[in-house]
């Protein structure tokens, strides 16, 4: 008779403050047969404080979908186990996602154990509006693709929220800047749950020069909270559509140009052809 298969707990663990781990994760995290890392020996440190010993295997981006298949096998032996990432909770910007995905996959139930999070830390303590927001991760490490990223959210009217390592915090902030707007409202939220913890909201031209004035707000795992774009009326046009009609109207006829322009982005080709017209083109 085929073993029943066990459960996958999704465990998430303190992001700074130990205290802050909920007593169901440490039951489960001492009652399953193996834990899966993100990183041991990081983990062991969680482990040990709390006298944990339940056996630990790494499980992280480099051998995530190899490490997979192996995993699905023992729960589908019979075994129970937990995902941790090194801090907050797993698949959240941390490996996890294809582990959760094969296991799903294999009818294997899957069981969060729900908890810190800098995501939802941030949003809680930011002041800007919750009840819809948008998470994108970490932004591209060179400056070209997080323009273009940012370029890509500039009409986002969700509040919305990104990682950002400490060495790249200033340049990301510049870049916010530069796309964004000076008056943009950001909090940036640092060391969540630790000593140093820091919440700091103001308009982009203030706060890039607050961080580039403070050293000590370059350190540590940031979150930044992104108030989102004004909604627009009507009335108005995506500036990036009007740069690309801009563009087209160089190299193309009007009509040509304000039909391709809307085809591209999406605005009314009547209104892109009177504004193409409002600014001297056919003439």
């Amino acid at each position: 008779m085929a073993a029943q298969a066990g459960t996958l707990y999704v465990v998430a663990t303190p992001i700074g403050n130990l205290q802050d781990i909920s007593p169901r994760a440490l039951d489960v995290l001492r009652s399953v047969s193996l834990i899966a890392a993100e990183d041991t020996r990081h983990s062991a440190r969680l482990l040990q404080h709390f006298g944990i010993q339940t056996a630990t295997t790494a499980c992280h981006d480099h051998n995530e979908r190899d490490k997979s298949v192996q995993l699905v096998e023992r729960l589908l032996q019979g075994q129970d186990l937990a995902l941790i990432s090194d801090a907050g909770t797993p698949l959240i910007s941390d490996p996890g996602f294809h582990l959760v995905r094969q296991a799903r996959e294999a009818g294997i139930r899957v069981s969060p154990i729900p908890g810190p999070s800098a995501l939802i830390a941030a949003l809680s303590g930011a002041g800007l509006p919750s009840d819809r927001f948008a998470f994108e991760g970490f932004l591209p490490a060179k400056a070209h693709g997080r323009r273009q990223r940012l370029q890509a959210l500039l009409n986002e009217e969700r509040t919305w929220m990104v990682y950002e390592a400490p060495h790249r915090l200033l340049e990301c902030l510049e870049d916010m800047h530069e796309v964004l707007g000076p008056s943009r409202q950001v909090v940036l939220c640092r060391e969540l749950t630790k000593t140093f913890e820091t919440l700091h909201g103001a308009p982009l031209a203030e706060l890039v020069e607050w961080v580039r004035n403070d050293p000590d707000q370059q350190r540590g795992e940031a979150v930044l909270v992104v108030e989102g774009a004004q909604p627009r009326s009507g009335d108005d046009i995506n500036p990036e559509a009007l740069r690309i009609l801009e563009t087209l109207l160089e190299e193309l006829p009007l009509k040509q140009a304000a039909a391709l322009a809307a085809r591209i982005t999406g605005e009314k080709k009547n209104r892109l052809y009177q504004i193409a017209l409002e600014k001297g083109a056919g003439k």
